[in-house]
Parts: structure tokens; sequence; C-alpha cells
């Protein structure tokens, strides 16, 4: 058999990717293994986000008493309802993709491909020909070998949703976004939660201040063991968790250390191209390209940013540039990253590290921001960095109330290239917590050339002499 396109993977990079192929034609196929839908509607961050919000409501008994609100002691977690309520979402949310079959009819071919040549793959025994294959094959979380023996007392984001209930004590090992997102949500409907981390840093932040703030409020929910490697062993029915100098027993580890791109079997090394120690071959981040192949790899499979948004872009990339005499390559959006904890935390732009010498900062404490405190939500900090010339914004890092959304509009003003005055002439209406954006902001202009300067624009003629 011989098509024009060849897609591996339905996930979101391979919907994306096929959306684009379709504008071209239709000699295709889209292989997939497995269940046809994609990690975020089905056992990632629609899910994930539906427990948040269950966490966070039942979470919100412990301030009532400061708002005057009386028998919050009255209340519970019926942990089985939420999950109930977790799967009826997420089982709405992935209907259009496990569609996906029956829409595309006999250009759907379920069962696991691998390449046999740079212009040929087989699946189950049946070789296919294409002009370009679109490699979207996703990936799966990561669980050391050893801790298999333990059979389903080891939960991950994939097998977590699925539990009609779950035990009293769990170690969420690995404390980057997804694990952090998942082990204060346990904590809040009132697990025993101890979190562990090989690294020195939680929620993937990298600003040194950022984390020195966000830490306390995560350990006042649980405990956190950070620099240490957990070691596992049986004790009985449940599991000794040890980190460092600390020993835990609990009855289930969430296991939360990252995602292994699903590149084992797949056959690249057909290409002729070299492999690192992951298996992996280079990409053009803005091609998706292997090498000089029509061969593409995007989503979570190329290690890039496994992040839904970015692998809905690698999609659309490697979707258009495989068309015949495509071209150049697309230019990437501001990265943007976000875990959504309480207080959230997020990142535009490179992370401070990465920054030119010199690069400017300004901050603002939300303990003691108008709206936050009115909330009940007065924590965190956001610290935002500039050019010291031209005032360039350039990133931002912060562990905040509302983020997700201080996020986007930093995401906005760096993508069109706004300097810090320029955002400052924009309208803040008050009592919002944007303000405490505003604040830091000010505290950047103020180390400005030209401080002082109003935050609003001189007044153009409007043609009336006597106004003028």
């Amino acid at each position: 058999m011989q098509v024009d396109t060849i897609i591996i993977g339905a996930g979101t990079a391979g919907l994306s990717a096929l959306r684009e192929v379709r504008r071209r034609t239709e000699d295709f196929v889209l292989i997939n293994h497995g269940h046809w839908g994609t990690t975020c509607a089905a056992v990632g961050c629609m899910p994930s986000k539906a427990l948040i919000e269950a966490a966070n409501a039942f979470h919100r008994r412990r301030d009532f008493e400061a708002f005057g609100l009386r028998g919050a002691e009255a209340l519970r977690a019926d942990v089985p309802a939420v999950l109930a309520r977790v799967r009826a979402l997420r089982d709405d949310f992935v209907q259009g993709p496990g569609a996906t079959p029956q829409k595309l009819g006999e250009r759907a071919i379920a069962g696991r491909a691998r390449l046999v040549s740079p212009t040929e793959v087989e699946v189950d025994g049946r070789r296919i020909g294409a002009r370009a294959i679109l490699l979207c094959p996703g990936s799966r979380p990561v669980v050391p070998g050893a801790w298999r023996a333990f059979g389903d007392r080891i939960l991950t984001s994939d097998t977590l949703f699925e539990q009609p209930d779950l035990p009293r004590r769990i170690a969420v090992v690995g404390l980057g976004a997804i694990g952090i997102e998942l082990a204060q949500a346990l904590a809040r409907l009132g697990l025993e939660v101890t979190g562990i981390d090989a690294g020195e840093t939680l929620a993937g932040i990298a600003d040194p201040e950022v984390l020195a703030a966000f830490r306390p409020l995560i350990e006042a929910e649980f405990p956190v063991h950070l620099g240490v490697e957990a070691a596992l062993e049986a004790a009985g029915d449940t599991i000794r968790v040890r980190a460092g100098a600390a020993e835990v027993e609990v009855d289930a580890v969430l296991a939360a250390m990252g995602r292994r791109p699903n590149v084992d079997g797949l056959g690249l090394e057909v290409l002729g191209v070299p492999l690192d120690d992951r298996g992996l071959p280079a990409v053009d981040p803005e091609t998706l390209r292997i090498g000089d192949t029509e061969v593409f790899l995007a989503g979570d499979a190329n290690g890039f940013q496994p992040l839904l948004h970015e692998a809905a872009d690698e999609g659309h990339i490697a979707g258009r540039l495989s068309a015949p005499g495509a071209g150049a390559g697309c230019c990437r959006r501001t990265a943007m990253a976000i875990t959504f904890c309480s207080p959230q935390v997020a990142r535009v732009g490179p992370p401070l590290s990465e920054l030119p010498e010199g690069t400017i900062t300004g901050a603002v404490d939300f303990a003691r921001q108008g709206r936050a405190r009115v909330a009940a939500k007065a924590a965190g900090v956001l610290r935002i960095h500039a050019d010291p010339g031209d005032g360039r914004l350039l990133g931002a890092e912060m562990c905040a109330p509302a983020a997700e959304h201080m996020a986007h509009l930093l995401g906005l003003a760096i993508s069109a290239g706004m300097g810090v005055r320029d955002v400052l002439g924009m309208p803040f209406y008050h009592p919002v917590l944007e303000e405490g954006l505003r604040s830091a902001l000010r505290d950047l202009s103020r180390q400005l050339p030209g401080a002082g300067a109003s935050d609003l624009s001189g007044c153009e003629a409007i043609g009336h002499e006597a106004l003028d």
C-alpha cells in the first residue's frame, strides 16, 4: 500500500497534524496503538483539573471562620464521589478524539507501527509506504523497573483517576508540575501525603526567590523532602519509603517522575541519524524534521515541552511543513508553563538563568495585595524581568493567586515586543489581582532611564483650537 502521508499517533500532536494534512490531501493513513484520544483529555490536564477543583473547593472550608461562616467542621470529602465526577467529565472530554476511527474509516488503522525505512512503516505485518511520515507517538509515565513488583500499589497519572477510591496514605515521588498538583489535591481531600523529589526545586521553579516563597506554602500542607532519592521496600500490606533520613509507611506510591517518549520499538534507527541515550534523534524545533528526511517527530515524544499547546503547535508545524515544497519552518510562540497548584506557579519566557547579564527585575509580594487579602489568598510573589536599556519585557516567574491569567497577559506582552511602560499604559481596574502585576511593573519602571514618567501617554492634538 502506498499513500502520500502516514501519521503515527492519534494524540494532540497527531490530531493537529491530521487537520493540516487534510487541507491538502485525503491520501493518508492515521495509525494508532492503544486508546484513540489525547493524554490531556484522558489522563492529563483535564481530569487532574477536575480533581484539583474538588480539592480546592473542600479546602476553602478552612477560610470559613475568617469570613464569618460557621459549620465547616460538618463537611467531609466523599473521595469515591469525587473520582466518579472526574471520570464522568473525562469521558465527556474524550468523546471527540475517541470518535476518530469511525470518522476516518479505513484511513484509521489500529496497531503498533514500526519504521522499516525513511519512507515505509510496518503495522502488524502489513507494509505501507509514504512520501512523508509524521511521528506523534506520545509518552508514558516513568516507573522504575523495580517498583513494578508492588503491582497496583504503584499509581501514575495514567491510573490514578481509574481508582474507585484512594488509600489513606500516599507518597508522591516527583514534585514537578504533575506531582505538585496531584500531591496538593490529595492532601486537600484529606489523605496523608508525603512528597519526595531527588531535585532541589518544586513545580519546576527556576527562580530561587520564587521557590523560597513557594516552598513554605506547600510544606504547610504536607511534608516535603527534597534532594533525596526514594527507596521502596515491602512492609506487609504497606510500602516503606525511605527518603534520606526520613522514613514513612504508605498504602500506595504515586510515581510522578516525568514521562518517557514512546519511541522504543518505533524503528528510529533505520533513519540513519545518531540517537541520544534516550533513543531520540536531533529534531529541528522550527520544522520538526529529523535530519534531511521526510520524517517528522512532534509532540511529547521529541522531548521539547510536554504540554498540550506545544504538542498542538508541533502537530500543526509538522502537518504543514510535510507538504511538498512547504519551505521554511515556523517561529515558535513565547514559552509558557503553568502549574495549577495553590498558589499557582507560572513561567513566561526563558528562566532567569538564561536571560542576558544585567537584566533588571521588578517584584511584588502578594501578602499585602488588597484583592488577595480580601479573598484570603494573600501569598506568593511575582518577578518580571526586562531589558535595562529599552525596558522590553523578557520573562517572568511567579507563584501567585490567578497566576494563569497574569502569565497570559505577560505572554501576550512579550510576544508583542512590549516594554514595561507600554504595559503600564494599559488599563488596570480596581480592585483586581492584576494590580499586583502593575506594582511589579512600576518596580521595574523605577529602574529604567527616565524614572518617574507618567503611566499615561501625552494627548495628541484633537483639532479643536480652544482645547488643544
